[in-house]
């Protein structure tokens, strides 16, 4: 398809406040919580485990409040890949949405996994399957992709279909572990010795406090769900308040529980002599924690013998199922993004005329998705998303105080944060912290994070560059002064600068007297690809002598007005 293709761009709108809550919600309460509670407990202690999701909660919340400011402002698809294009220009936006749509593909895949895992080991304990050790770990990833393929063709189908079947798992899948965080404290005030199982608070033999920089950081992922809410701009009703309501209501609501459900873990398995771990006795969370990835679900059965392992299967297919359908559409959206700014290959933004889904964007999302499901290491590539997210979510942060401060004037808020600019200043410093700290799980986590970034800025450079288009956000006033309306006609005079301007008054001078109109001049300031876009002050000087130099000749005679904008082209 030929760059100056033309593509039907149209979305729906037709998402409620619910329905985008419920969004961002499936996306969080997702296998972070089944496949980091055992991980975290197991490095920080039973203490740190309910530190971990509480402070990773707060931190949420700081940037939760940067998006809905800025997604209030400029509510399209596409999230940051638009605030990065508004508050630095489209070499800073192109990698947002490049990094966004990796990180959101790559959460599918992990939670595609995540889901296979724990049905596939459910079932061979039932006896209804029998997979030979070696083809385990091939049966899971196949599953996987299946199940991927399934959300795939549901978010085909439409936004309102997504947004109806994503509510009713979300719904069900977090009432299943409020249920369980309810059951944890009932059981710690029947039997207030479960207590004891948070002595020591904090695993001493991972530093202490510092261990919760690495839980933070590989648990961060299960907290990025209101990105996706960002995602929905085109298809939201009245975006301007519906949007930060869910993104502020989903961070709430998952970080109290994830701590009830952390909480819960760490007081479901009673102290004992048969808790062994490499022949020795253990205390319970180091019990918990020897179960990796499936310390949640072994601490739940202790909980409830005799239906915890079925309770904790059911919860994994709401909450995982939830999590990838919203991660397959935030990560759709954000290439439909690209392709309909002509970032990538115009066909990207391609909508389907059945459906008005991006068929496309899916398509290749689709694919990135299959081939991390059935070929890379699942929990490497989960903490290079956290490392994506977090350098994600620390650009966001820098653009709500850059766009504040250039164009806040400019642009309709629905919402802006209190004590501006102290949340996104304390997020940036944790956001950086948690990255820092993340290569204590593995170089995978920031390899391949950089990796993709550097392939990104190459395709940029080689194609992107060159091809794509303004968009409305890249306009903008930077001077106005109206003329007064009342006069029947109105001249508007283009000018450029000043040794051409005086060319104009003769002819608009004539104009003017004989219809008793008004002059409105006009001067576009063309601002550099490289520059970005709160810099175009510096380049407006011709224009401004240009519009003073026809003052002189048509404000003593006419009703004057003037209008200096900015742009790419």
């Amino acid at each position: 398809m030929s760059g100056d293709t033309k593509v039907a761009s149209e979305l729906s709108r037709e998402l409620s406040l619910f329905q985008i809550t419920m969004m961002g919600l499936g996306m969080m309460i997702g296998a972070g919580v089944f496949l980091g509670m055992g991980t975290s407990i197991g490095y920080a202690g039973p203490g740190g485990v309910v530190l971990t999701f509480a402070l990773n909660g707060l931190v949420a919340i700081f940037t939760a409040m940067s998006y809905a400011e800025l997604s209030s402002a400029i509510p399209r698809a596409g999230g940051a890949y638009n605030f990065a294009r508004v508050g630095f220009g489209r070499g800073t936006s192109f990698v947002a949405g490049w990094m966004e749509w990796f990180a959101s593909s790559v959460a599918g895949a992990l939670y595609a996994v995540c889901f296979s895992t724990y049905i596939l080991r459910f079932l061979t304990g039932l006896g209804f399957v029998n997979i030979p050790e070696n083809w385990y770990s091939a049966a899971v990833r196949l599953l996987a992709i299946t199940v991927a393929a399934v959300f795939l063709y549901i978010n085909y189908r439409g936004a309102s279909e997504t947004g109806k079947i994503g509510a009713i798992m979300t719904l069900a899948q977090t009432l299943f572990l409020i249920f369980i965080a309810g059951l944890g404290v009932w059981t710690a005030i029947k039997d207030p010795e479960r207590l004891a199982n948070f002595e020591p608070f904090l695993n001493a033999d991972n530093h202490g406090w510092g261990a919760l920089l690495v839980t933070m950081g590989l648990t961060a992922v299960a907290f990025e769900g209101y990105e996706v809410i960002a995602q929905a701009g085109d298809e939201t009703i009245d975006p301007r308040r519906n949007i930060p309501k869910a993104m502020l209501l989903s961070v709430l609501i998952v970080t109290l529980t994830y701590v009830g459900c952390a909480f819960a873990t760490v007081v479901a398995v009673q102290a004992g002599p048969d808790l062994i771990v490499d022949g020795q006795v253990v205390a319970p969370w180091q019990w918990i924690g020897s179960h990796g990835g499936e310390g949640f679900g072994a601490a739940i059965e202790r909980l409830m013998p005799r239906c915890g392992n079925v309770l904790v299967v059911l919860a994994v297919i709401f909450a995982s199922t939830s999590a990838l359908n919203a991660t397959i559409y935030s990560a759709t959206r954000a290439s439909y993004a690209l392709g309909r700014d002509r970032m990538l290959p115009p066909f990207f933004a391609a909508i389907s005329n059945k459906t008005k889904t991006p068929w496309v964007a899916l398509l290749f999302t689709g694919g990135i998705i299959a081939i991390v499901a059935g070929a890379l290491d699942t929990m490497a590539v989960a903490a290079s998303a956290s490392v994506m997210f977090l350098l994600l979510f620390f650009l966001v942060n820098i653009c709500v105080i850059r766009v504040r401060y250039r164009m806040g004037d400019e642009l309709q808020y629905g919402f802006l944060m209190p004590f501006f600019p102290l949340f996104p200043i304390l997020a940036i410093i944790c956001q950086g912290a948690l990255t820092v700290f993340l290569h204590e799980i593995g170089l995978a986590a920031i390899i391949i994070a950089p990796c993709w970034i550097i392939i990104g800025a190459i395709f940029y450079r080689v194609y992107s560059k060159s091809r794509a288009t303004s968009s409305g956000d890249e306009i903008h006033v930077l001077e106005e002064e109206h003329v007064v309306v009342g006069d029947e006609y109105r001249v508007m005079v283009a000018v450029s600068n000043p040794d051409t301007a005086l060319s104009l008054v003769a002819s608009t001078h004539a104009i003017c007297e004989a219809k008793k109109a008004s002059v409105e001049v006009l001067h576009m300031v063309p601002v550099p690809d490289q520059v970005p876009l709160s810099d175009a002050h510096k380049y407006m000087s011709s224009g401004k002598e240009a519009i003073t130099e026809t003052m002189l000749y048509l404000a003593p005679s006419f009703q004057f007005g003037t209008t200096v904008r900015y742009c790419r082209n």
